[in-house]
């Protein structure tokens, strides 16, 4: 009955209209998960196409080098994940994919396993924030990975792997909310143990961003994006220094540009 409830829901609320979810291309695939990590739908929507139009394939992407990598992701925040996906791109285009895709720079377990399900369509329960709160909740209880793969492919019984993720996925988007879900219209509700929050859910609150350290990157990055080089006395150098050390930008001499 589950599978059934959900199954219709999916087909009625679930967000097809997202571009990557009509694609089966790997690379289109790998490079919209790496993009919605810590990253609102709607400004991936904004940049996920003209990234892809600039980067279309790994080959393309590892010629173009870090620093035109860099300098496309410009706003998405966070940009070890351009960075991270430039070295992806570097050793798909030199060894190919590997069989195993957590083997890739910045891949793990859900992007991997979210790769081979909706590129490929193989039988993979990857399990991301969203999918995880709403298998919890309806179980009831904390759980592991492996046990929380087990009760997705339970809840997702009559869908196919690629829409099995999609639709967990949806429910936790759109309905099982972190802090008040829509529990009503919740196509799971009848088998939910808890029909709203777990009693020990963590709930994860992102630092503020204005005034922080993350803010002060981001100033740096601005910069050498618009105008490099720059002079380094113009710079906030801390924030400087730790994106050299993330391989964000290197100083050479009295300046700093984006690496090559």
């Amino acid at each position: 009955m589950t599978g059934g409830a959900l199954v219709g829901w999916y087909e009625r609320e679930g967000r097809h209209g997202l571009p990557w979810r009509r694609t089966r291309d790997r690379w289109a695939i790998l490079v919209s998960e790496v993009m919605l990590q810590q990253t609102q739908v709607g400004r991936v929507l904004e940049a996920w196409t003209p990234f892809l139009a600039r980067f279309p394939t790994p080959e393309v992407m590892a010629a173009a080098g870090p620093g035109a990598v860099i300098a496309a992701w410009d706003r998405l925040g966070y940009p070890r994940r351009g960075r991270g996906g430039g070295e992806a791109a570097a050793t798909i285009s030199e060894h190919g994919w590997p069989d195993d895709l957590t083997e890739l720079p910045g891949v793990g377990r859900y992007t991997a396993g979210a790769v081979r399900s909706l590129a490929d369509g193989d039988d993979v329960a990857a399990i991301e924030v969203n999918i995880r709160r709403v298998v919890e909740r309806v179980a009831g209880r904390r759980l592991s990975t492996a046990e929380a793969e087990a009760e997705a492919v339970r809840l997702g019984r009559g869908l196919a792997p690629r829409d099995r993720l999609l639709a967990l996925m949806d429910v936790g988007a759109v309905l099982c909310r972190p802090r008040v879900p829509t529990c009503t219209a919740c196509p799971l509700r009848r088998r939910c143990a808890t029909r709203g929050p777990l009693d020990n859910e963590t709930r994860h609150r992102q630092a503020r961003f204005e005034g922080s350290f993350r803010q002060r990157r981001g100033q740096v990055m601005a910069r050498l994006r618009s105008e490099s080089p720059v002079s380094v006395a113009e710079l906030d150098r801390a924030a400087l220094d730790s994106l050299v050390t993330d391989g964000l930008a290197v100083v050479t001499g009295t300046t700093a540009t984006l690496p090559i």
